[in-house]
């Protein structure tokens, strides 16, 4: 038996948590747009924007995300990420600006995880069922994780520069890249640099679960995202961060999972055991000049793990918020860093 849960670990507290100031008015209201991509939420909220403009915005909006889609979907068989991973061949595969952006920033990020943020994971996230081929009936078997496994690793993808432009290189045919766990925050990337092309100075962009803003909320106040509790129960605050005009982003593992064989399967797989992870870590969140940057990192922390979590985040000088479980409640823990960005903490 399977059940699926979808994700959701952020949300604005612009209006009802930031509170009063004197701050001078932006606007008397923020305006709402959202929609769905990607298999998840979007949702735009900006102050000082005129009612008639909101339309054609919705509409900029819209075709800026199914451009993305169309670029980084592993469901779609036509995107520009499936046909490279259809490609069997080994010579260079020319790919847009964005794509060669997103994959290098994964790479290194790669790297400084020792591999445990890692976007070849395809083929185990297909055969766990986190991917476009269904769910399996029961769990793999170690001959089939073994294979996919066989199947993966960031040694064997390239971001190249060639006469035409930016291209990827993999020296493994069977080589799938998987770029959803830093897709929802390349798009929130490019909402944002849509809201300054169309003069939008104060605003608040999410896709799914990354977020960034700029400018001020409504009546001057700043924007203020709180961090989920990491229960099914939504909306429901363990902490509030003012984000200072930076991306933030959350990876968990109790909002997108299902149940097999008895057991919780979390989206989130470990590379080297080849399984979806099964340690105290509940979420990971962390805040980062990029959005993407932000969805890169927490993933990989999530599979890293509390304590190497914690290490990597004061090594690397991040801004990290951890919640952990601890027998039936949930503690948390802030990098150095991440403290400057902290409003209120709950218990």
């Amino acid at each position: 038996m399977k059940a699926f849960l979808g994700a959701g670990l952020l949300f604005a507290a612009a209006l009802t948590l930031a509170g009063c100031d004197n701050s001078p008015a932006v606007s008397a209201q923020n305006s709402v747009l959202s929609g769905k991509t990607m298999g998840t939420v979007w949702r735009v909220t900006v102050a000082g924007v005129p009612a008639t403009r909101l339309p054609q915005l919705q509409e900029a909006i819209s075709r800026q995300l199914s451009q993305d889609d169309q670029e980084l979907s592993t469901w779609k068989p036509d995107s520009a990420l499936s046909r490279f991973n259809q490609y069997r061949g080994t010579a260079p595969w020319p790919v847009s600006e964005g794509m060669a952006d997103i994959v290098t920033m994964a790479l290194r990020i790669g790297q400084k995880t020792d591999g445990a943020m890692d976007i070849t994971v395809g083929p185990l996230v297909n055969l766990w069922g986190f991917g476009p081929v269904a769910a399996p009936e029961h769990t793999p078997d170690p001959q089939a994780i073994e294979s996919a496994k066989a199947l993966t690793g960031l040694q064997h993808l390239k971001v190249i520069q060639t006469s035409q432009g930016q291209a990827l290189q993999k020296d493994l045919p069977g080589l799938y890249v998987d770029l959803s766990t830093m897709g929802e925050g390349y798009a929130t990337d490019h909402l944002a640099r849509l809201m300054e092309s169309e003069g939008v100075t104060n605003y608040l962009v999410s896709v799914g679960g990354a977020l960034l803003s700029r400018g001020q909320s409504a009546g001057g106040r700043p924007w203020r995202v709180a961090i989920q509790q990491p229960t099914d129960q939504e909306d429901v605050a363990q902490a509030v961060v003012d984000l200072q005009g930076h991306g933030i982003s959350t990876s968990g593992d109790y909002r997108n999972y299902y149940e097999l064989d008895g057991k919780r399967i979390s989206h989130i797989i470990d590379p080297e055991t080849g399984r979806p992870i099964e340690h105290k870590l509940a979420s990971a969140t962390v805040i980062a000049t990029t959005a993407m940057e932000a969805d890169g990192w927490d993933t990989g922390l999530m599979v890293l793990g509390t304590e190497k979590a914690k290490a990597l985040a004061i090594k690397q000088h991040l801004a990290v918020f951890l919640i952990i479980r601890e027998g039936n409640k949930f503690v948390t823990w802030s990098s150095p860093l991440f403290k400057s960005f902290l409003v209120s903490q709950d218990h």
